[in-house]
């Protein structure tokens, strides 16, 4: 489906739609410390929406990442802030092409714009939005390394299952707002990867089960080519003793030297007869 869409509206695509998007947020936060906006009118709030202020559906995509517009030390924050979400929109970009990528962010804002209408009261801003793509990049990227506070190098998969933690401590503590915005990035990250994860889950379950049977079959032994019909001795458990097949009984009837010449021969009928 989605290759045929790409083909249909693919020329429509906007590329360096990160870049875009910082670009906004750097105006806003220049204007905010210069007295020129309100940070407040760059907030979703669905209430306001019907009461004149449809802006906000648009402009809440260029709400800056959440920092202390007081300090100067949570405003050094931003510039890396930026460059991470910049390195990684623009891998995903190049990954997956500019349609999908952009098609991953629309998607994003319109499941996060209809679970703000379940909280029309609550503001809202692209945190989640920003984080699925977070959670995208690290699902590709799994052993991409970031260096934390530009020292401790840290794979970003570890970093996505500390999100994802967070994540679900979030959704048990917080709102009902926050739980609805939080639906709405993992199912974003779901419409996108969420056949890859169950492809992943049957894959490693297959893989469990195969390993399983290899360790049952070494703990079990080599499995017995030859089993006489009377003692039950095998060429494992006795690999020097000759087995042979009797002719006469039904089946494959196998046998040690010891019962070969004796034993009642098995008829097709159930029945025995002597040697």
């Amino acid at each position: 489906m989605l290759d045929k869409l790409e083909r249909a509206l693919g020329r429509f695509a906007l590329t360096n739609v990160t870049l875009y998007i910082i670009i906004g947020q750097v105006f806003v936060t220049l204007a905010v410390l210069l007295g020129r906006l309100d940070l407040g009118q760059f907030v979703l709030v669905p209430v306001l929406v019907t009461h004149g202020e449809p802006w906000r559906l648009v402009t809440f995509i260029f709400f800056p990442p959440p920092v202390n517009f007081n300090s100067m030390l949570s405003l050094a924050f931003l510039p890396f802030a930026w460059w991470i979400f910049f390195l990684m929109g623009n891998a995903l970009e190049h990954e997956w092409g500019a349609f999908r990528y952009n098609l991953f962010l629309l998607a994003g804002f319109a499941l996060t714009i209809g679970a703000a209408w379940l909280s029309p009261l609550s503001p809202v801003t692209n945190a989640f939005i920003a984080g699925s793509v977070f959670l995208a990049f690290a699902w590709l990227n799994p052993d991409f390394e970031l260096a934390l506070f530009f020292i401790l190098p840290v794979k970003i998969k570890w970093l996505a299952l500390l999100t994802w933690v967070l994540y679900a401590v979030s959704f048990v503590t917080g709102g009902w707002s926050t739980r609805w915005q939080i639906l709405a990035s993992v199912g974003n990250f779901l419409l996108f990867f969420g056949r890859e994860i169950i492809d992943s889950v049957r894959y490693r379950r297959r893989q469990m089960e195969g390993r399983a049977r290899r360790i049952t079959a070494e703990a079990a032994g080599p499995e017995a080519r030859h089993r006489c019909h009377l003692c039950g001795k095998t060429d494992v458990t006795d690999p020097a003793l000759d087995f042979r097949y009797c002719s006469k009984c039904a089946g494959d009837q196998c046998y040690c030297p010891e019962h070969i010449y004796k034993h009642e021969h098995v008829l097709t009928d159930g029945e025995t007869e002597k040697t």
